[in-house]
C-alpha cells in the first residue's frame, strides 16, 4: 500500500498494543467484546478469513471469538464484519468495489464496527492478514515459525485503508513458500507454483508454464513428416537445439489446435504459455530472416506468430491470455508489431548484473528493453532472477537491488512478477529472509527494504541480528568493491577477499555467542552460516596455494576433510534439498569430499621445483558443464590421482574447463601451461581431430591459445602432455577441452590434470 496508508496501520499497531490504548475494543481482560460476522453467502476464502481471524485473535488475547452469521448479530452491534457483504457495503459507501480486482483490501473502522473485506476471491483474506500483521503484530516468518504477541486487552484505533496491489501476480519462488500453500497465502503470494487451494483464494495457473514450443509440437511426433515446421539452420531443417519456423502458417494452425486442446481441459487457468525453447537456434529461413530484419529483433517473428495464435484462441476463449517470453535472443522489443490485447510479454533478466539495480548503467541494455516493451505491451510480466543457479549454497549479495528493481518494474507497467529464488534449497543465502522481504515488497513495492530486512533480522534471530546485519553489509560492500558482474550463474566467490572471509567468520561467531542461551535461535544462526562455511571449503585449496606463493596468513581450518564432513552432516540435518537447480545435494557430496583427496604425485616436469613454482589443477576443481550428459568424473587407474573427467567423443562442447582464479594468482603472473589429456579413440581412420583444447579470455572474447590434437597423435590411448605455451594469466581466462563431435572416430576424451609452471 502507499507509504501513508502503511504508516496509518503501523501507528495503529503501536496504539493497539500499548498500555494506554484507546479505540474500538476487540477484547478486554481475555474476553471478546465483539463478534466476527460473515455473510451466509460468503465465498470459501471469506469464510477461511473469518476462521483465521478468530484463531489468531484467540491466540493473541486468550479470548474466544465466535464466527456468526449476519442474521444473528444486529447491524449496530460491536462486530468485525468479514467480506464484501451488503452490510459491509452500507458501512463503506465510498468504496469502489469493482476497482479492487481479485486482491484489493478494505480495512476500516466505523464506530464500533471493524470492516475487513476486499475483492474476490482473495481480497478479504488479504485484508485479514494485513490487519493481523500490521495492526495486531502477528508475524509469519516461515511456514513453521510464527510470532504471536500476547495481549489480553486489545483495542484498535480508527482505520481507513483501501488498497489494490499494482502487481496482480506475485510469486516468491522459494521452497518454503511453494511447498506450504497456507504460508504462501499469508505472504499474499498467488503464483503458479504456490498451489494455494480454493479455500484460501486459489492462485494463478499458467498452462505449460514456459518453453512450450516442443511440448506443443514435439519433434519426435512431427519432424519426420513436417521438417518445414522447425528451424532452418545453415540451409537445413533441424530440430535438435532449435525452435519452430514462426512464419509457417501450417505449423501455426497445428500448434493453435494443440493449445486449444490444453485450454479445453483447464479453461479456468486463464493463461496459456506459448514460448520459445530454452535455447537459441531460431529459424534462419528467408521468410523468418526477412521479418526479423524488418522488426530489428528476433522478437519480431515471435510476436507476430503469438499474436496470430492469440487471435484464434480469443474466438473460443475470449478471456484467456496468451503469454510468451522476451528471453535471451528475443529480449529486445520489435520496431513495428505490437502485442495484442490478450498477449502477455514476460521479460526475463537472466543476463543482468545483480550487484547493481536493473535501472542502472550497469544494466543499460535491459533498462532499454523494459522501456521498449513497456511502451508497446498491454500486459507486461517480469521473470526476475534473485539467486545463484550455479550453486544455491554460496553467498549472493543482491539484496540491495530487490526493492529498486520492483519499483522499476511497476513504473514500467508490469502487472506480474516471478521472483525466481532458491526453490530447491533450504540452506541457501538467507532464503527465509529473502522470501519474506520479497513477498512484502511485491505486495507493496514502495516499502522500505532496509526496514523490512532489519525487522526480519530482529524478529527471527533476536540478539544475533546486529551481527548478521553487519555480515550482510560486509558481503554487499565486497561485491560492490569487486567491480565485476554478479551473474545469476556465478561460480566465483572472488569478490570475498581472505580478509572479508575472516571478518565474516568473526561476525558469525559473535552472532552465535549472542544466542548461545537459546537453542531455537542458535539453530537458526547455525543454518545461515552454512553458505560461509561452504566458501571456506571451496576456497581452501586456492587459499592454501595463495598462502604458499605469497606468505599470506594461514587458514582457520585445521582439518579440511573433517570440516567437510561437518558441513555435509549439517546440510543433511537442515534438509538441504538441491545444491543447484535440479541437482540433489547427495550428488554434490562426492565433489566436496573430492576437494580434499590426497595430492597426486607431481608431473615429471615439476619434480624438484619449489612449491611456489608450479600449480596442479585436478579433476576435483574442474568446472564441468553438462554433467552426466557431456562429462562426468570417473575412476581411472592410469590417471595421476586415480580420477579423470570423461567426455563422450560424440559432442563438441567445451565441457571440461578450469577458470583462472584471482584468489590464487593475485596480480598478473606468467606461467607455462600444460594440459594432460588421454583419448580413447575407436579409430576408423587416423586422420582428423581427436580433441581440441585452449585458453579463452571472456573479457576480450578471443582465444589466447588453441590447439587441435589429431587422431594420429592421440590414438595410442595414453596420457600425453600438450603444451599451450607461455601466457600471462589473469582472471577472466579459462582453460577448456572439447571432444571432436564424432563418436565414430573417438569413443571418449579423458582429462587428468592441468598444471602450470611459473616462469622466472
Amino acid at each position: 500500500m502507499r507509504q501513508l496508508e502503511r504508516a496509518v496501520i503501523i501507528v495503529a499497531a503501536a496504539m493497539s498494543m500499548g498500555s494506554e490504548a484507546t479505540g474500538m475494543p476487540l477484547a478486554k481482560d481475555g474476553k471478546a467484546v465483539c463478534a466476527i460476522v460473515v455473510a451466509a453467502d460468503a465465498m470459501a476464502p471469506e469464510k477461511t478469513a473469518a476462521r483465521e481471524l478468530s484463531d489468531y485473535l484467540g491466540k493473541v488475547t486468550g479470548a474466544q471469538f465466535g464466527v456468526r452469521g449476519e442474521a444473528d448479530v444486529p447491524a449496530d452491534a460491536a462486530q468485525i464484519v468479514v467480506g464484501p457483504s451488503a452490510r459491509t457495503k452500507r458501512l463503506c459507501p465510498g468504496v469502489d468495489w469493482s476497482a479492487l480486482g481479485q486482491d484489493g483490501i478494505v480495512v476500516k473502522t466505523v464506530g464500533s464496527r471493524l470492516v475487513l473485506a476486499g475483492g474476490r476471491p482473495r481480497g478479504t483474506l488479504y485484508a485479514v492478514y494485513t490487519f493481523l500483521e500490521d495492526v495486531v503484530g502477528v508475524r509469519w516468518w516461515a511456514s513453521t515459525e510464527t510470532h504471536v504477541p500476547r495481549k489480553a486487552t486489545l483495542d484498535v484505533p480508527d482505520l481507513d485503508v483501501t488498497y489494490t496491489p499494482k502487481l496482480r501476480y506475485r510469486e516468491a519462488f522459494y521452497r518454503d513458500v511453494t511447498q506450504n500453500p497456507l504460508f504462501a497465502a499469508r505472504l499474499k503470494c498467488n503464483g503458479h507454483f504456490e498451489r494455494i487451494p480454493e479455500s484460501h483464494g486459489g492462485h494463478y495457473t499458467v498452462l505449460g508454464w514456459c518453453h512450450t514450443f516442443y511440448p506443443l509440437l514435439p519433434p519426435d511426433k512431427h519432424f519426420e513428416q513436417h521438417p518445414e515446421w522447425y528451424s532452418q539452420i545453415n540451409g537445413k531443417r533441424v530440430h535438435q537445439g532449435t525452435q519452430l519456423c514462426l512464419t509457417n502458417d501450417e505449423m501455426r494452425k497445428a500448434l493453435t489446435q494443440e493449445a486449444l486442446g490444453w485450454i479445453r481441459k483447464s479453461p479456468a487457468a486463464g493463461i496459456i504459455d506459448i514460448s520459445q525453447n530454452d535455447w537459441h537456434g531460431q529459424c534462419q529461413c528467408a521468410k523468418c530472416k526477412a521479418v526479423e530484419q524488418a522488426e530489428g529483433s528476433p522478437s519480431g517473428p515471435l510476436v507476430r506468430f503469438v499474436n496470430a495464435v492469440a487471435a484464434d484462441i480469443e474466438k473460443e476463449f475470449p478471456n484467456v491470455l496468451v503469454q510468451t517470453l522476451a528471453y535471451q535472443y528475443t529480449r529486445k522489443p520489435p520496431k513495428q508489431v505490437k502485442p495484442r490485447h490478450n498477449v502477455v510479454i514476460r521479460l526475463c533478466s537472466i543476463e543482468c548484473d545483480f550487484a547493481h539495480p536493473l535501472d542502472s548503467d550497469a544494466n543499460a541494455a535491459f533498462r532499454d528493453d523494459i522501456k521498449g516493451w513497456s511502451a508497446i505491451a498491454p500486459n507486461l510480466a517480469i521473470w526476475n532472477y534473485v539467486t545463484n543457479f550455479r550453486n544455491y549454497l554460496l553467498p549472493h549479495p543482491n539484496m540491495h537491488g530487490l526493492a529498486p528493481d520492483l519499483r522499476f518494474f511497476v513504473r514500467h507497467k508490469a502487472v506480474s512478477v516471478f521472483e525466481q529464488g532458491d526453490n530447491g534449497s533450504s540452506i541457501g543465502d538467507f532464503v527465509r529472509l529473502r522470501a519474506w522481504v520479497l513477498a512484502h515488497l511485491m505486495w507493496d513495492p514502495s516499502g522500505d527494504a532496509d526496514a523490512l530486512i532489519q525487522e526480519f533480522l530482529r524478529g527471527y534471530y533476536g540478539p544475533a541480528a546486529p551481527h548478521l546485519s553487519a555480515y550482510l553489509d560486509l558481503v554487499h560492500e565486497a561485491v560492490r568493491r569487486w567491480g565485476d558482474k554478479l551473474r545469476c550463474f556465478n561460480s566465483s566467490t572472488a569478490f570475498l577477499t581472505p580478509d572479508d572471509l575472516r571478518k565474516a567468520s568473526a561476525l558469525f561467531a559473535k552472532a552465535a555467542e549472542a544466542v548461545a542461551h537459546d537453542p531455537v535461535l542458535a539453530r537458526r544462526v547455525r543454518r545461515e552460516r552454512l553458505p560461509l562455511d561452504h566458501v571456506w571449503l571451496l576456497r581452501y585449496a586456492s587459499m592454501k596455494v595463495r598462502s604458499r606463493l605469497t606468505g599470506s596468513p594461514g587458514l582457520p581450518i585445521k582439518d579440511p576433510a573433517q570440516a567437510c564432513e561437518a558441513f555435509i552432516r549439517a546440510a543433511r540435518e537442515f534438509d538441504v534439498g538441491n545444491y543447484r537447480e535440479g541437482r540433489p545435494f547427495a550428488a554434490y557430496e562426492e565433489h566436496l569430499r573430492g576437494l580434499f583427496r590426497p595430492p597426486a604425485p607431481p608431473p615429471a616436469a615439476c619434480k624438484g621445483l619449489s612449491d611456489d613454482r608450479w600449480l596442479d589443477i585436478q579433476d576435483n576443481v574442474f568446472d564441468l558443464h553438462g554433467v552426466g550428459r557431456w562429462v562426468q568424473i570417473v575412476d581411472d587407474a592410469t590417471a595421476s590421482d586415480g580420477r579423470a573427467a570423461r567426455m563422450p567423443g560424440g559432442h563438441p562442447e567445451w565441457a571440461t574447463q578450469w577458470h583462472v582464479l584471482p584468489e590464487i594468482l593475485g596480480a598478473k603472473a606468467t606461467w607455462r601451461c600444460h594440459v594432460v589429456v588421454r583419448c580413447e579413440a575407436k579409430v576408423r581412420t587416423k586422420r582428423g581431430p581427436a580433441f581440441t583444447l585452449g585458453l579463452y579470455h571472456t573479457r576480450t572474447r578471443r582465444d589466447v591459445a588453441r590447439k587441435t590434437v589429431s587422431l594420429e597423435q592421440a590414438a595410442d590411448g595414453k596420457y600425453h602432455d600438450y603444451d599451450l605455451g607461455v601466457h600471462a594469466l589473469e582472471p577472466g581466462m579459462y582453460f577448456w577441452v572439447a571432444p571432436p563431435g564424432n563418436a565414430e572416430t573417438v569413443g571418449a576424451v579423458y582429462v587428468d590434470r592441468i598444471y602450470l609452471v611459473r616462469q622466472k
